[in-house]
């Protein structure tokens, strides 16, 4: 636990708030919008440095691979033992193959940071008197800042005002329980979690309602400095996971073949270092060193185009796993519905319009008006902005007092308000269950009478208006005596007064929508906290069809075990709180399934955190967004299924990447290791391998660019290691009988030496294994029924051409090539003709024996 002194200056949490307020040169209506122009300008933005990779930084990062490790071992063997231009050599190759990385990884940090500044945070501060909703970088010491539940606490806040407030500071302490928080002074405290009148940026509010004054924003918050010495990795997604079985697949090959291809030469009598070398370009040869290049474009590029279609990414590596998720589970509104509700009714309990029920649902109303704008939940917003100005002149007759904020677990709020004629009530509006059991009584034009004769009626009614597709608030009220201050056991005996309902309209076009994603084989679960009947009606209107409907009291009488199984059959579940809404994710990921959870709330945080993929919008609330991984500009079920298309455009094509490079080198590597156990000298000098995998993996860094068949957007996947292996055990032999092949051409018919067969293995080895590509990167008929993407084509060929002149270059004599004859290029063709042949027969064989 961190002690005050090592992150506080100031002791404010000693000092009575109108003190603070003093010394902050501030006042409870805040300062002057120009002192905090000029504040702006003295503190600074509030904004906490991210860890960010200065150039030099990424570029140095460059070197932690393991496989350049070896290549820069591989220099200090050359250079001890004299061979200095092979040193050279590889020592440049090394330098390219990181400025590459570099460069990709680079523009891929910028592309994320970019995006990011999409995303904004908004929250509520008063100035010059009045209250505003600004952006949360623009605050500064002094400004007055009011909390609600679900707020990300934006700067460090000494606590002015609080009601019934809770703060989650598990991002400070490490402790989940929220921590009760006040506003008055204390008088002694030695750790953060004593501080019990201070909020601090990035904590939660868990529950209630408070007032604060800022004392510290950015950097020099508590979190800022904290962040300084530790920062924590996010967990690895399921892409990066299988990323890292590879790397332990390929570790395996390169200690086996290092080992056995220099043990094999040494025993063989050949020179120590020669061998050495040769079993470590080998072992090199087998790694496809620029796939993380590769994947920082491929990412990179997708995020641009998903940004495109207004869904912005906030990390880069959660894509490949929004792509490959098979099941999506979200609230129906703003997804079935428009999000923007409407107050159509207000009805007392005779079921008649009554305008004294809308004057209580605009008493008890958390909302803001700003400007022409309002700001607040969605119940209290479509009152307000239905109201206007109607009880202009009524509302004056009403002195709010006291309030008991609303949370999620009681589903209601209430507030307390005096009337000029000196009574004094306490009104109550929340979902139809949690207020209703809080009323013993009922107004009926006036009259007061026993709740339980007209409960059937009242429930009749609510359940009329759900059929009808309303959402349903309902009021209570009742007179209370004067008291220091309000508790929600306050909340008990209430007259019931009324209804007020609401409609959300169904969402246009989004049964298209829904049919694209079945076609991408993604399904579509409903986890919401309403009622079913308001639930199955919206499916109807949209005609999504619910197969069967689950509700939070069913699921709490079930195991785990049954759980998993009725996960599967149903497609909506309702009543749910945020619990239960974390309990239904982690049960499918147990099934085995890629879960996308879209939500916006604070109740939707915890299954934001636990699924796969989080993904929210960018007018949620700002835990909701830090909760996620990806932004939806607006709340579209096009803009994600435009998304999903993305994310698997750039999953295929660094599966591409990945099967075509070690299944040619495995090949490659195959040919080299037993052509060295009978020639007498080595097949291909260890400068010449390198230049080799150099060339070819240059040639593959356009892959991301590359066009991905329609058939293979389908459906979800994921990185199989036994599917690569299988790739890499039948595409890469069949190279190597071809390799063979050249060694028994230049050998017995072209007579050659070492430097004219090194160079005929050299063109051989690379033409098939860089026009092969055209072929294994779809399983459609190449060309004819799929064209590779421009760049990838021209990178290809460009590098062929490269490899075709290399041997009657400066460069070729300097690798140790030898110009060959004409006639072995009219082999040549022959050879990779009929290579490409098979190859094709293979693959058709292949694609339809394991259905990958």
């Amino acid at each position: 636990m961190k002690k005050i002194g090592d992150v506080l200056e100031e002791d404010f949490w000693s000092k009575k708030e109108e003190d603070v307020l003093d010394e902050l040169g501030s006042s409870k209506e805040g300062i002057s919008n120009e002192e905090a122009h000029l504040r702006i300008k003295k503190y600074g933005q509030n904004v906490l440095k991210k860890k960010k990779y200065k150039g030099l930084k990424i570029f140095l990062r460059q070197f932690k691979s393991p496989f350049l490790l070896i290549l820069l071992i591989t220099v200090i063997v050359s250079a001890f033992w004299g061979e200095i231009i092979n040193a050279i050599i590889i020592s440049s190759m090394i330098l390219l193959s990181s400025i590459l990385s570099f460069y990709d990884e680079y523009k891929s940090e910028k592309i994320a940071e970019s995006l990011s500044k999409r995303i904004s945070n908004k929250c509520i501060v008063s100035r010059s008197g009045e209250k505003q909703e600004i952006n949360s970088i623009d605050l500064v010491p002094g400004d007055i800042v009011y909390l609600n539940i679900g707020d990300i606490v934006p700067a460090d806040l000494r606590l002015i005002y609080t009601k019934e407030l809770e703060i989650n500071e598990s991002v400070l302490t490490g402790e989940s329980n929220p921590t009760i928080k006040t506003h008055n002074a204390i008088n002694k405290a030695s750790t953060l979690q004593e501080l019990t009148n201070y909020a601090f940026t990035g904590t939660v509010i868990a529950a209630g309602e408070a007032i604060g004054v800022i004392i510290n924003i950015g950097q020099n918050t508590v979190f800022g400095k904290i962040s300084k010495e530790s920062i924590t990795e996010r967990p690895l997604t399921s892409f990066q996971k299988g990323l890292s079985k590879f790397g332990g697949l390929l570790v395996k090959l390169v200690v086996f073949l290092t080992l056995g291809i220099f043990l094999i030469n040494a025993l063989l009598g050949r020179d120590v270092l020669d061998s050495l070398l040769f079993s470590l370009a080998i072992a090199i040869g087998l790694t496809p060193e620029l796939l993380p290049a590769v994947i920082s474009v491929s990412l990179s590029k997708g995020a641009h185009a998903m940004a495109k279609k207004d869904v912005i990414v906030k990390r880069l590596v959660s894509i490949e796993d929004f792509g490959n998720m098979d099941i999506l589970c979200t609230d129906k509104t703003g997804t079935l519905t428009e999000g923007n509700l409407s107050l159509i009714e207000h009805l007392d309990s005779k079921n008649n319009s009554n305008e004294k029920v809308l004057l209580y649902g605009q008493l008890c109303n958390s909302a803001i008006i700003h400007g022409k704008k309002v700001v607040g939940n969605p119940i209290d917003v479509a009152i307000i902005n239905h109201v206007q100005q109607k009880f202009k002149k009524e509302i004056k007759n009403y002195e709010k007092i006291d309030e008991l904020p609303f949370d999620y677990e009681r589903k209601r709020m209430s507030v307390v308000v005096k009337e000029k004629n000196g009574k004094i009530l306490i009104i109550t509006k929340g979902s139809p269950e949690a207020v209703l059991g809080k009323c013993s009584k009922t107004d009926v034009n006036g009259r007061i009478n026993n709740i339980s004769q007209n409960l059937t009626k009242i429930n009749e009614k609510i359940h009329s208006l759900a059929k009808e597709g309303f959402r349903v608030i309902v009021l209570a009220y009742k007179e209370v005596d004067k008291k220091e201050e309000y508790i929600l056991e306050d909340e008990s005996n209430l007259i019931f007064f009324g209804y007020l309902s609401f409609l959300d309209p169904p969402k246009k076009g989004i049964r298209a929508a829904f049919d694209k994603l079945e076609s991408l084989n993604i399904k579509f679960k409903i986890l919401t906290g309403d009622n079913e009947i308001v639930t199955k009606r919206v499916a109807e209107q949209v005609d999504i069809p619910l197969k069967k409907i689950v509700l939070a009291e069913e699921i709490n009488n079930l195991s785990d075990t049954q759980l998993k199984k009725v996960v599967e059959e149903a497609n909506a579940f309702c009543r749910l709180n945020p619990q239960q809404k974390l309990r239904i994710i982690k049960i499918l990921k147990s099934n085995g399934h890629n879960v996308g959870y879209m939500g916006d709330g604070v109740n939707d945080v915890p299954a934001l955190h636990e699924a796969d993929v989080g993904i929210s919008v960018n007018d949620a609330v700002h835990v909701a967004k830090e909760a996620s991984d990806i932004i939806l500009i607006k709340k579209n079920i096009h803009s994600l299924v435009d998304g999903v298309i993305e994310g698997r455009k750039v999953f295929n094509n660094t599966i591409k990447y990945i099967l075509i490079g070690t299944s040619s080198n495995f090949g490659n590597m195959i040919s080299a290791a037993g052509a060295s156990v009978f020639l007498p000298f080595l097949p291909m000098l260890p400068i010449q391998i390198l230049f080799v995998n150099f060339l070819y993996d240059t040639s593959q860094l356009t892959i991301p660019t590359d066009n991905v068949d329609e058939e293979e957007l389908i459906k979800p996947k994921k990185m199989e290691i036994n599917s690569i292996k299988k790739y890499m055990w039948t595409f890469g032999p069949i190279s190597s009988i071809y390799d063979f092949m050249t060694y028994f051409v230049m050998i017995v018919i072209f007579k050659a030496g070492e430097s004219l067969f090194q160079t005929g293995w050299f063109i051989e080895s690379m033409m098939t294994q860089l026009l092969v590509v055209f072929l294994i990167r779809t399983k459609r008929s190449p060309f004819y029924k799929s064209k590779p993407g421009k760049w990838l084509f021209l990178s290809i060929i460009s590098v062929g051409l490269i490899v075709l002149i290399t041997p009657f270059t400066p460069l070729g004599t300097i690798l140790g090539f030898k110009s060959p004859p004409l006639t072995y290029f009219l082999v040549l063709i022959a050879m990779v003709v009929t290579y490409l042949t098979i190859v094709e027969f293979v693959k058709k064989w292949f694609f339809k024996k394991y259905n990958l």
